[in-house]
């Protein structure tokens, strides 16, 4: 049996009176890609942030790894962990969001090489010289000088990508990567996050890039109210949905 990555279990969220996820449950082998595709206040980044613990579930559980993430478990009971804890569970989970938060004053290099020193203690000489190499695999070795305001929108998000990885994640969730981009920049995001796939990165991508859900995801789940409606393999999924509400959600992209 395949190792779980993500292993939600019945996790509801609420904000108040509003429940934005009711009773998710969800798998992702370790070594995955699983592409949450679902029309806009479905819960899918909502899902991302608790998968992150950005956000504290209601109810349910929700492991990473094996390890419940958010809580810690005593007699059965539930007791939520301190943020020294929750952030060393976030330092193995990289996230990648629709705007790319880098930081103004640093390069594209100081902004990779930020995390790693700070909060995994790597010498800044050995700091550096992974973050060369992922910006050389993400295509801008020559951009390593070069703060936010010099890039494109893309180049940014390659860093921030860059800068994601560069923490040795186990697990990347991406929240629509490209939808903050120029069409024309689209692809050059998307091929970098291809090739983490085909490195075997394990990942969760909220998206509506139906292309790349079809051409790398090993799985697909449509959300809607709140709610997983659908899920199975990209040409099940994408091209001969079952529920009417994912018909309509597709009829409505073409």
């Amino acid at each position: 049996m395949t190792n779980l990555m993500i292993d939600a279990q019945q996790v509801w969220k609420s904000f108040g009176r509003l429940e934005v996820l009711k009773g998710i449950d969800l798998q992702v082998p370790t070594g995955a890609v699983t592409c949450l595709i679902g029309p806009s206040g479905s819960g899918k980044s909502t899902l991302l942030r608790c998968v992150n613990h950005l956000e504290t579930i209601t109810a349910g559980r929700l492991y990473v790894d094996g390890e419940l993430i958010g809580f810690r478990e005593r007699g059965g009971v539930l007791h939520q962990v301190s943020e020294r804890d929750a952030a060393r569970q976030r330092a193995d989970i990289g996230m990648v969001f629709q705007q790319f938060n880098l930081f103004p004053h640093r390069t594209a290099l100081e902004n990779i090489i930020e995390a790693p020193i700070q909060v995994k203690k790597i010498r800044p000489e050995a700091a550096k010289k992974r973050a060369l190499e992922l910006l050389d695999q993400v295509g801008l070795a020559h951009k390593a000088d070069a703060y936010p305001v010099q890039l494109s929108g893309g180049q940014q998000q390659r860093v921030a990508i860059a800068r994601a990885v560069a923490m040795d994640p186990k697990l990347m969730l991406f929240d629509e990567p490209t939808s903050a981009l120029d069409p024309e920049l689209v692809g050059e995001v998307l091929r970098v996050m291809k090739q983490l796939a085909a490195d075997g990165m394990t990942m969760l991508v909220v998206t509506h890039e139906m292309g790349f859900a079809r051409e790398v995801a090993d799985e697909v789940v449509f959300m809607d109210g709140g709610v997983v409606v659908e899920k199975g393999a990209p040409r099940d999924v994408l091209d001969n949905p079952q529920e009417p509400r994912t018909q309509n959600f597709l009829s409505s992209l073409l």
